[in-house]
């Protein structure tokens, strides 16, 4: 059976075959690259991106379909890619950096009203981006496992400033203001933009965005708005589908539903799908597999 085949049969497969086809030219408002081409400057001969084919006439379908739909990291042959290698709940191929992957300690460093305020010490880092509501906090602490490493609060857009949290003393998880919080005001929602933004066009130690996207609603314009953000300046991001516990509220769609809607809008702009999970605070899904990915982005990020 042809491995297109296999992967069709996996956990959530209508997300990796919503498309049969895909855009045959790359738009110019979306430039996505691998999560590693434009965080590791220092390596460019290990220089991998997922989303560029070469233009050799022998790759095969399926290796064609797994470039197409999964990310495939670096140290992996797309022709070698088997089911069990694709993370669950996910179209994340694991290879052979994914390890180191337990958290034994976290601590908060500090918080940064300005960019260049940030910790300078050289260490990796994953910033952690959504709406004010979307549950970064709370996807905060379940990685870590921990009730109060970050800062919850029923009030969204409770985080107002850049919090870098050292997980291991090796690497950290930065904690961004949300976005699209309708009871702040327009000058405050002018400057997180502002300092976000002056964040990512200048951290040479961001080896990744986890975007965070509800999946208990459907699609939201600004969460496309900053995906395209992003790619236009070539920032690497994965999409972490948070909530994805919930379940159909009355008229509402269920998280499947949503995600595979909100894939179909990337897949019009992305010739290959940026990689992606499913997620859930409450009951601990996906946790394990974003912590994997991350390991093997860190891994290739810190050699």
């Amino acid at each position: 059976m042809l491995l297109r085949n296999r992967l069709l049969s996996l956990q959530f497969s209508s997300l990796l075959s919503s498309s049969s086809s895909y855009p045959k030219t790359q738009p110019s408002t979306l430039s996505f690259q691998n999560p590693l081409s434009s965080s590791a400057p220092k390596h460019p001969s290990h220089h991998v991106s997922a989303s560029r084919t070469t233009a050799s006439s022998s790759i095969s379908d399926a290796a064609r379909f797994v470039r197409t739909f999964l990310f495939v990291p670096p140290g992996v042959d797309p022709e070698e890619v088997t089911e069990d290698m694709v993370l669950a709940g996910s179209n994340i191929v694991a290879g052979p950096y994914a390890g180191d992957a337990k958290i034994k300690e976290v601590e908060f460093v500090k918080s940064s009203g300005r960019a260049k305020d940030c910790p300078r010490d050289n260490r990796p880092e994953f910033a952690i981006l959504g709406r004010s509501n979307v549950g970064k906090s709370s996807l905060i602490n379940a990685l870590v496992r921990k009730n109060e490493v970050a800062l919850t609060s029923k009030k969204p857009g409770k985080t107002q400033l850049i919090n870098h949290f050292l997980v291991n003393k090796s690497w950290y998880i930065v904690d961004l203001p949300g976005y699209g919080f309708a009871k702040a005001s327009e000058a405050a929602r002018m400057d997180w933009s502002s300092f976000t933004k002056g964040y990512f066009l200048n951290r040479d130690t961001l080896v990744g965005v986890l975007l965070l996207v509800d999946a208990s609603v459907p699609p939201q314009k600004i969460d496309l708005d900053c995906a395209n953000w992003l790619g236009r300046n070539n920032i690497p991001l994965t999409f972490v589908f948070t909530k994805c516990d919930k379940m159909k509220v009355g008229k509402g769609k269920r998280p499947d539903e949503n995600i595979r809607n909100f894939q179909q809008l990337i897949a019009e702009n992305y010739p290959q799908h940026p990689p992606w999970i499913m997620t859930s605070s409450v009951t601990g899904l996906g946790r394990d597999e974003l912590l994997l990915h991350m390991s093997q982005l860190r891994n290739y990020w810190d050699q």
